[in-house]
């Protein structure tokens, strides 16, 4: 099988399912990803590269055609030459911006919503909200039981839908937490839907019956440098730690410390929500308990009182108890810790998820 694999961006470490699709899908995966005007195949570079490219030019310009026209008739080359039998476009917008030639040439289009793309208001209408892309496509996957509403609301058929989460790079499960200092860790981008300066508020009630606690917050964001006034504000800026975007390695290094993962999301007031965050999947495979909200696809993933604490959305206090309570309760974070770890082993793992998409592959070409 030939799949065309296409995102808008290239292994950002918060798009580690990407990374997984490409890597693990059965047959060949021919990997697209930037702008429509400089797409990039990955071994071959930028798609522009072609021989054509000054054809392509010069027929647009005599028949008066729309930029797009060019840009088109460079994909469809490329995806003529690799001998596409299938795309399969990461995010919604991916799908809608490349529809015109996945149609031209008649190919099959599974397209794989994660987030932001099916709940951020002027994304979906920016998007026709997805008429087309549902009409045309043979498949598509939502990543939680939320979504999954969303996008039946939106007008997806309900036939083509298909529930499949992301889920934790199985390297995580071989973490052993130590559960020996009162650390607890956040991790992700410092965005509106992830509500990092929640996470403080409820910190700085921690600290102030466990005065030897501290808070890890990794990631970067246009909400960083609130978050760090917040936290000398309330003098805890020897308290809560930002060591900005981590390795992957440092990520395990912080599991491996800490008491707990945390993270307060909401659904920001344009709409934008979380799909399954990957880095609460990540934390509970570690066996580390989560301590978050109710939020999309959160509780698919976290039983409350079983594998972690969920709070409803905007309870600063009710978070803060939370994380009371584990640094009460050492042995409770160790068990809670130990059943998500289990619960992620049974029902979301890798091989699960990528068992589903290589069946709906394998589907779309035989239809």
């Amino acid at each position: 099988m030939n799949i065309a694999l296409i995102s808008p961006s290239r292994d950002a470490y918060s798009e580690t399912f990407i990374r997984a699709h490409k890597e693990n899908l059965k047959g060949k995966v021919f990997y697209y990803y930037g702008a429509t005007s400089d797409l990039i195949l990955e071994g071959q570079g930028p798609i522009s590269n072609s021989v054509f490219k000054n054809y392509y030019k010069l027929d647009r310009k005599v028949n008066k055609k729309p930029y797009s026209y060019y840009y088109d008739k460079l994909l469809s080359r490329s995806f003529k030459k690799n001998k596409i039998q299938v795309v399969l476009a990461e995010y919604g917008p991916t799908a809608n911006k490349f529809l015109r030639v996945i149609i031209e040439n008649e190919l099959p289009l599974i397209v794989h919503f994660h987030g932001y793309d099916a709940s951020r208001k002027s994304v979906i209408n920016q998007n026709e909200r997805y008429s087309r892309v549902f009409e045309y496509a043979t498949y598509i996957i939502a990543v939680s039981k939320k979504m999954v509403d969303e996008l039946l609301k939106l007008g997806c058929p309900n036939h083509k839908l298909i529930y499949n989460p992301c889920s934790a790079d199985p390297q995580f499960s071989q973490i052993n937490p130590k559960f020996s200092i009162n650390q607890f860790l956040a991790a992700g981008r410092f965005v509106d839907k992830k509500a990092p300066y929640y996470t403080i508020l409820a910190f700085s009630k921690v600290v102030r019956k466990f005065p030897n606690t501290t808070l890890i917050m990794a990631g970067n964001g246009e909400l960083k440098n609130t978050c760090k006034n917040l936290s000398k504000y309330y003098g805890l800026q020897e308290k809560v730690i930002f060591p900005g975007v981590i390795s992957p390695e440092q990520f395990r290094v912080y599991l491996e410390e800490s008491l707990a993962f945390v993270q307060h999301s909401i659904t920001a007031d344009d709409g934008d929500s979380e799909g399954t965050p990957v880095a609460i999947m990540e934390a509970s495979a570690a066996g580390l308990p989560v301590i978050s909200t109710f939020h999309a696809g959160i509780p698919d993933v976290i039983e409350n009182g079983q594998t972690g604490f969920l709070v409803d959305e905007h309870d600063v206090n009710g978070m803060a108890v939370k994380m009371i309570q584990l640094l009460e309760n050492n042995s409770l974070a160790r068990q809670l810790g130990m059943a998500g770890k289990k619960r992620l082993r049974d029902n979301f793992s890798m091989e699960k998820h990528i068992d589903v998409l290589n069946e709906l592959i394998a589907k779309s070409i035989k239809a």
